[in-house]
C-alpha cells in the first residue's frame, strides 16, 4: 500500500481557445470549475485540493470552496507551453508525494469513481494511473487502415481493442512526473471509464451536449 500525501490539482486558465472562458462559462446552474471542485471536496482520500490558475476569478472560486490556490506563471498558462513543460512545472511547484491532475473538462466522473481510482493506485505497484476508454473502430492514417486489412474487413466487434487515454483521471507520483515530464509513468496502470464519465469537453458542441446531459441527468 502506497503511503503519502495525495494532492488534486485543478489546473485552469483564462486563455481557453476553442471555448472562450470554458472553465467558468455558465453550465446549467453552475460552471465546469465549480462542478469539479464540489466533486473533489467529497473525495475522502484526497489530502489537498489546489486550484492552479493565472485567473484571479478562478482562484477566488477555489478559495470559496476551501481550496489552496496557486497563481500560475503566465508562460505556463499560455498556448506556447507544451504538455511536457507544463506537467514538469506542476510537479516541480507542488509540495506532495502524489499528484492527481483533475481536469474540469471531464465533468461527469463521480465521487465514487475518484475514490476507487485512488484506492486502486494505492494498492498496486503502478507509479501512475490514467483513465482510458476503448476504441473499436475502423481507423485510418495517411490514407491507409491502421488496425485491419482492407482486403479482409472484419466486423467492428472483432477489431483490436485500442486504449485511448482520456486523462479524466491522472494519478502519478511526483518523482515519476518530474522524471517523465508527463502523466504516464514508467510502470503505468489504466482505469477504464465508460458512458458519461468518459466525456471530454473540448469543443463548443461538446460543451453544449454536456450541458444538456448535466441538466437532464445530473442536476
Amino acid at each position: 500500500m502506497k503511503k503519502g500525501k495525495i494532492t488534486a490539482i485543478v489546473a485552469v486558465r483564462k486563455g481557453s481557445q476553442r471555448i472562450p472562458n470554458k472553465n467558468i462559462k455558465p453550465f446549467g446552474d453552475t460552471n465546469l470549475l465549480e462542478l469539479k471542485l464540489k466533486n473533489l471536496k467529497q473525495v475522502h482520500n484526497i489530502d489537498e485540493v489546489i486550484v492552479n490558475s493565472d485567473c484571479d476569478k478562478m482562484l477566488n472560486i477555489g478559495l470559496t470552496y476551501g481550496c489552496t490556490v496557486v497563481k500560475r506563471n503566465p508562460y505556463f498558462a499560455s498556448s506556447e507551453v507544451n504538455n511536457s513543460e507544463f506537467h514538469h512545472h506542476i510537479a516541480k511547484t507542488t509540495d506532495t508525494d502524489f499528484i492527481f491532475l483533475a481536469p474540469v473538462c471531464s465533468p461527469f466522473i463521480s465521487t465514487d469513481t475518484h475514490v476507487k481510482a485512488i484506492n486502486m493506485f494505492k494498492k498496486t505497484i503502478y507509479d501512475s494511473l490514467t483513465s482510458v476508454d476503448i476504441i473499436q473502430n475502423h481507423l485510418w492514417l495517411d490514407g491507409k487502415p491502421i488496425n485491419y486489412d482492407i482486403n479482409n474487413v472484419p466486423n467492428s466487434q472483432d477489431l483490436p481493442k485500442i486504449i485511448r487515454l482520456n486523462y479524466g483521471i491522472s494519478i502519478i507520483s511526483k518523482k515519476s512526473m518530474l522524471e517523465r515530464r508527463g502523466l504516464v509513468g514508467n510502470n503505468p496502470g489504466f482505469y477504464p471509464l465508460e458512458g458519461f464519465e468518459s466525456i471530454d469537453v473540448d469543443t463548443p458542441m461538446d460543451f453544449n451536449t454536456s450541458e444538456l446531459i448535466y441538466t437532464n441527468y445530473f442536476k
